[in-house]
């Protein structure tokens, strides 16, 4: 977890703010100096945001993402001492889940995503120090999204298509995908905005249950999802 207030108070081995800090100042000298893009995964401090925020300023080509827990928790969550909630990087402090937030809203930060990791119940259900990193993120996280970004206004559901979608294909390179226009492939999500559900991990598609949002009461779901024109789920 975060080394700070909470794994001082739980007795449990933290993993330093600084240890990602480094890396990612690491990562954009390399670009800034070779000119090769580079994209960071999972940003969860605030002295990365600052980094990368003066690296585009300067511009380097550096893209990144963030993901629904290090945006909606905060470190406390942890006196629970659930394993779901264990995750790599670990959960931060308020400061910096509200200086990520802070960074979706001025696009600092480009893609949103998951950091998707099942695990099986048996291979969570251990110490917390023993349990591995993850979490299912994926059944919950368009709703999420939406919930506490789009329907709070943080960003505009147009800015939420591009961070989801758009901006992943672009920076990946796949000139077919996060478009609609004739000769792109036909992979779309249909979004209901105004449903409303509460999180129950037992309802989950996946065999995979390791996910902190159960109880959530969340607006807005994808409907229905279309791959290369084939419905492939209808909620």
């Amino acid at each position: 977890m975060n080394e700070g207030y909470t794994s001082h108070l739980l007795g449990l081995k933290g993993i330093p703010d600084y240890s990602e800090d480094i890396i990612v100042g690491r990562d954009i000298i390399l670009s800034e100096n070779t000119g090769s893009p580079v994209h960071l995964a999972h940003i969860s401090t605030r002295g990365s945001v600052q980094l990368i925020r003066d690296a585009k300023s300067r511009g380097v080509p550096v893209t990144c993402e963030a993901t629904p827990h290090h945006l909606f928790l905060e470190e406390s969550a942890l006196e629970s001492f659930s394993t779901s909630l264990k995750v790599n990087p670990p959960v931060r402090s308020k400061e910096d889940r509200e200086a990520l937030i802070q960074a979706v809203q001025d696009q600092t930060i480009d893609v949103l995503a998951t950091d998707h990791a099942p695990h099986s119940p048996d291979e969570k259900d251990v110490e917390f120090d023993q349990a591995p990193y993850g979490i299912n993120g994926l059944e919950t996280a368009v709703s999420l999204f939406l919930d506490r970004l789009v329907r709070k206004e943080t960003i505009s559901l147009l800015r939420f298509v591009e961070m989801i979608s758009t901006n992943p294909a672009r920076i990946l390179g796949l000139t077919n995908k996060g478009r609609i226009s004739a000769g792109a492939d036909a992979d779309l999500t249909i979004l209901n905005l105004h449903k409303k559900i509460t999180v129950d991990v037992h309802s989950f598609l996946s065999k995979s249950r390791n996910n902190p949002f159960h109880g959530f009461e969340l607006k807005g779901v994808p409907e229905m999802t279309i791959v290369g024109g084939k419905i492939v789920y209808s909620g």
